[in-house]
């Protein structure tokens, strides 16, 4: 049996036309992974800025996120210490109601766990919002982004739910002090200890 190659699969997910006619700015795949990577974010999917840049989370979410972890870019951006699998690739459109579409519903299933049988050594797990979260913790996650959030001890030490970090998380983060009190710490705690 052949295995596969880490490089090999980014270059056939870079290479990626699975949903091409459903993408209005095309596909460019936004990925990050190495079998180094020992904490492992799983965000939605790019935004119109990443999608141009072609970076991860280079936008105000990624300020944000990189604020909760307390890490530069410099750290943020080595892929030999922090992957970043988002749940669609591409950036999926805007919605007719505001916001951008969710994440196309083809691109976990074809990848994740093929990505995933590379990075053995992910110890910490950031599911970044109600996407990530239905995906990976299933049955296991609360009624609510808010609950499932609250109940981040339930899930650790491996896995550890956040809100998205946007702007709408704004009005969130007032309302629910105790993720920056108690949930806050212990990602920073965990995110240093894993670089």
């Amino acid at each position: 049996m052949m295995v596969e190659k880490l490089g090999t699969l980014l270059d056939e997910i870079s290479a990626c036309q699975i949903c091409a006619e459903e993408l209005p700015l095309g596909p460019r795949p936004i990925v990050r992974a190495s079998s180094s990577a020992r904490l492992l974010i799983i965000g939605q999917a790019p935004g119109t800025r990443v999608h141009e840049s072609g970076i991860p989370w280079n936008d105000a979410s990624g300020d944000r996120l990189r604020d909760w972890l307390q890490v530069d870019r410099d750290v943020f951006y080595d892929e030999r210490r922090i992957a970043i699998m988002p749940m669609g690739f591409c950036y999926p459109g805007r919605a007719p109601k505001g916001g951008d579409n969710p994440p196309r519903p083809e691109c976990a299933p074809q990848w994740h766990a093929r990505l995933l049988g590379h990075m053995t050594g992910i110890e910490l797990t950031l599911l970044v919002g109600s996407y990530a979260q239905t995906q990976y913790l299933g049955n296991r996650r609360q009624k609510t982004m808010t609950e499932t959030v609250r109940a981040w001890r339930d899930y650790g030490p491996e896995i550890i739910p956040t809100p998205h970090p946007s702007w709408r998380t704004t009005a969130w983060l007032k309302k629910n002090t105790w993720f920056e009190a108690d949930v806050l710490p212990e990602i920073r705690d965990r995110a240093a200890h894993l670089r």
